[in-house]
């Protein structure tokens, strides 16, 4: 599948512009839905050198993006502004499963259920 993701408050503490503090088992899920044969794209509100600073947050943490905006792919069969994708992992997102972690800014995803539907072998 391809999966969007969205960045703050989905993979960090939502403290825009700057970068905050990862969201427990974000980057540990998304590295593993890779392995698990997913490509994800980063979908984010963040553009410029606050874009930039979140491909970063990626990078250093080894994880490959397939696509950053939209699915690169998408350009065959549309012109489309909006990211093609499968699913849609993000805080603001209806339905989305959230936790309110102690001394973040509101509430983020909660990755530990994310595992338990989309790598159902997972601890």
């Amino acid at each position: 599948m391809k999966i969007a993701v969205d960045f703050d408050g989905t993979c960090v503490d939502h403290i825009y512009p700057a970068i905050g503090m990862e969201v427990p088992l974000a980057a540990v899920t998304i590295v593993d839905l890779i392995k698990a044969g997913h490509a994800i794209i980063l979908y984010t509100m963040r553009s410029g050198e606050h874009l930039v600073a979140a491909t970063n947050w990626f990078s250093q943490r080894g994880i490959a993006l397939h696509g950053v905006q939209v699915d690169p792919d998408q350009a065959k069969w549309t012109t489309s502004t909006k990211c093609h994708a499968d699913i849609y992992i993000d805080d603001r997102n209806f339905g989305c499963p959230l936790i309110q972690i102690k001394g973040y800014n509101g509430k983020c995803v909660d990755w530990k259920a994310v595992r338990a539907t989309l790598l159902p072998k997972s601890k």
